[in-house]
């Protein structure tokens, strides 16, 4: 028979009625944590960028003077090497947005300018495949674009109004935005430049209101957590310049425009799990569709073969791999952390389920022995 004291007996009714109270005023719990948050957004983004960033100081780090005795070397190393991974991240964000950005701006304008001829191109290109109707070919071909252009241009000025509030709220919103990443971005910066203080007054914490015991299981859940963390990144990294590589490497071979920067964009928006080489494609597309329709359904198609083998073949293995989890188990994590939380959950399901795997297989290989 379990014994238990009047101490334990009183923290489990608190627990409880606390439960209770959680439940019965939910609303206004829900408020306060909502607010809770929105408050504490810039400091929870500042930790996911120090996170980040710290990945590429430690690689610094680890090769800035290694094995030197001299003590101002030995006080530069955190300082140089932060800087060093800060321009790093900036210089990798700027080569993508000077490949991607002008190549589309000048692709929209050429859309709006040549619409028109695009899209009797693409009717007569239907009308020699003989794939849609005869009448409905007729149909298209009597319209006309240029005016509806035309018409759609009006239909937008004589919404000037709305665009404007509509325009004034998206300033707001950028710049509030800004504001929170500059916030953030300091927060990452102190974080990273204490990282051992902090660190140590965390374990005096732990050690000090925590049982030895509860010490030790929370510091290897921590370790393995951040190494599958910290592989999961850098393998999607890889697995994301691979399909770069290969997609710049299929339309140079089919002689397909904009392959460079097309590679790029979709390299970048592949570190999204699945779906970012579909949203990648999708701009990609549109931009082929400015030179030639048929480009356009052939990139489509290139695309569509690309990421099965990437999503099958290539993904699960690299990732898999670089954090020891199998690719089934990849696949499922996607799986069901998309359904659960959309791409916020794709993102971490694959480290959260290689964590519990890399516990359980220790604790099962620990119980063999």
């Amino acid at each position: 028979m379990i014994k238990t004291d009047r101490k334990t007996l009183l923290k489990i009714g608190g627990g409880i009625f606390l439960l209770y109270l959680c439940i019965y005023y939910w609303p206004a719990v829900s408020g306060f944590i909502s607010t809770v948050a929105g408050a504490a957004f810039p400091l929870l983004l500042g930790g996911i960028i120090a996170y980040v960033i710290n990945i590429l100081m430690a690689f610094y780090e680890r090769h800035w003077f290694p094995h030197t005795e001299k003590r101002a070397l030995i006080r530069s190393r955190r300082g140089v090497c932060l800087i060093l991974a800060l321009i790093t991240l900036c210089a990798i964000i700027a080569l993508v947005i000077g490949l991607v950005l002008p190549q589309l701006i000048s692709c929209v304008s050429l859309i709006v300018a040549e619409a028109p001829g695009v899209i009797a191109e693409l009717i007569a290109w239907l009308d020699r495949l003989e794939f849609m109707p005869e009448d409905i070919i007729s149909a298209l071909k009597s319209i006309d674009w240029q005016s509806k252009i035309g018409d759609l241009a009006g239909i937008l000025s004589a919404g000037v109004g709305n665009v404007m509030n509509v325009l004034i709220s998206t300033v707001t919103a950028v710049f509030s935005g800004v504001v929170s990443t500059f916030l953030a971005l300091i927060f990452a910066i102190y974080l990273l430049l204490g990282k051992d203080r902090l660190s140590r007054q965390v374990n005096r914490v732990m050690t000090r209101y925590l049982k030895e015991p509860v010490c030790a299981k929370i510091h290897y859940f921590a370790e393995i957590l951040d190494d599958c963390f910290r592989r999961y990144i850098v393998g999607q990294c890889t697995e994301a310049a691979i399909l770069g590589g290969l997609c710049v490497l299929g339309m140079w071979l089919l002689r397909l425009p904009y392959a460079t920067m097309i590679g790029a964009l979709i390299a970048f928006t592949a570190l999204i799990p699945v779906a970012g080489a579909y949203i990648g494609g999708c701009i990609g597309a549109f931009m082929i569709l400015t030179v030639s329709p048929v480009k356009a359904i052939i990139f489509v198609v290139f695309l569509i073969v690309l990421q099965q083998i990437e999503g099958n073949l290539i993904y699960p293995r690299v990732v898999g791999n670089s954090i020891g989890l199998p690719a089934l188990w990849v696949l499922a994590a996607i799986t069901v952390g998309g359904g659960v939380l959309g791409i916020g959950g794709m993102l971490l399901a694959v480290p959260l389920t290689a964590t519990l795997w890399r516990i359980l297989r220790n604790d099962l290989d620990r119980q063999s022995q």
